[in-house]
């Protein structure tokens, strides 16, 4: 495992890339909009978050994977409002 410091700064990186979704969480969970959003490249993203997450339990490293878990948990939030507004739009 690599030391204190570095974990530390990979745990603030990790942070920072969570707080930066949660504007796209406000417009889909709050204001109700969705459009723009690529549920393509969503799901690519899910699965390069998966792939970094085995990679960090694989290395030991506690920043990569509370980070990953994390972000995962944020993406599948923004994943699951857009299908509920799109599904909801959908014509019947």
């Amino acid at each position: 495992m690599a030391a204190w410091w570095i974990e530390t700064i990979g745990l603030v990186a990790g942070a920072l890339g969570i707080v930066a979704w949660i504007p796209q969480i406000r417009d889909v969970w709050i204001h109700e909009r969705h459009e723009g959003i690529s549920l393509t490249t969503f799901n690519v993203v899910t699965v390069a978050l998966c792939l970094w997450l085995i990679y960090g339990i694989l290395i030991k490293s506690v920043a990569m994977i509370v980070a990953n878990v994390f972000t995962l948990v944020v993406i599948l939030t923004v994943l699951l409002g857009v299908r509920r507004l799109r599904k909801r739009e959908a014509p019947t």
